[in-house]
């Protein structure tokens, strides 16, 4: 069976992006410090999620402002 989903895990502790065309992700801020996460913040402890919608999402881009970010993006 061919597979058509690849999935990636990792801690980001500079900005980025999520990138275009995801299918799935979920953010956590691991950190100490508020980080943001698409223009929104997301404080320390806190996760969101971006869920599968039948479609690619476009980037997404987040600030980690000293803080870590931990993603789970399938793409």
């Amino acid at each position: 069976m061919n597979l058509l989903a690849s999935v990636t895990e990792t801690d980001f502790t500079v900005d980025g992006n999520i990138p275009q065309g995801f299918l799935f992700a979920s953010v956590k801020n691991t950190g100490n410090t508020t980080l943001q996460v698409n223009g929104s913040d997301l404080e320390p402890g806190e996760a969101k999620a971006y869920p599968f919608v039948g479609k690619g999402y476009p980037q997404i881009p987040f600030v980690v402002n000293g803080s870590t970010l931990r993603a789970m993006i399938i793409i």
